[in-house]
């Protein structure tokens, strides 16, 4: 299975650097996000097949995006001005997560830094499969562990 983006350069370019600037890094963090972008776009897709409202290569709803904008960053200023340096002025922030891939990639790991329990250790894809399908794709999603796990080593 190939990808429209190379997965070295995609983990290496973008993912890592952003996590740095967010001073969010750990190897967890970046197999679950490089995992995340892998299930959810095969890396691939900025917009979510047959009309749903996910967007960017993670697959971020709107709703979600507005809600760590309001429910998190909002009270966190430092943090939120961090955010908002990674902007381009255009397009639009919901936009962005399709053009962006920086802010795209900091958006998703907000997403899992506001979960309390801690991420898998680095080399647990089971693991980091499980941990994406109860807090990014929850219950009601259309992806399964195994297929995290199919794709991820397919990918990787």
């Amino acid at each position: 299975m190939t990808s429209g983006l190379d997965v070295k350069q995609f983990r290496e370019d973008i993912i890592r650097p952003t996590l740095f600037y967010l001073d969010m890094y750990s190897m967890s963090a970046e197999t679950l996000l490089l995992g995340t972008a892998i299930q959810e776009s095969l890396l691939c897709y900025i917009r979510q097949l047959e009309s749903g409202p996910a967007l960017g290569l993670y697959q971020m709803e709107p709703a979600t995006h507005t809600d760590i904008w309001l429910n998190y960053l909002g009270f966190r200023p430092e943090l939120k001005e961090k955010m908002e340096d990674l902007l381009a002025p255009f397009p639009s922030r919901i936009d962005q997560l399709q053009s962006n891939l920086f802010y795209a990639t900091a958006m998703a790991r907000l997403h899992y830094y506001r979960v309390s329990m801690p991420l898998p250790e680095p080399d647990d894809i089971g693991g980091m499969a499980a941990y994406w399908k109860d807090h990014y794709n929850t219950e009601l999603g259309a992806g399964s562990v195994q297929e995290f796990i199919d794709r991820f080593n397919n990918f990787v």
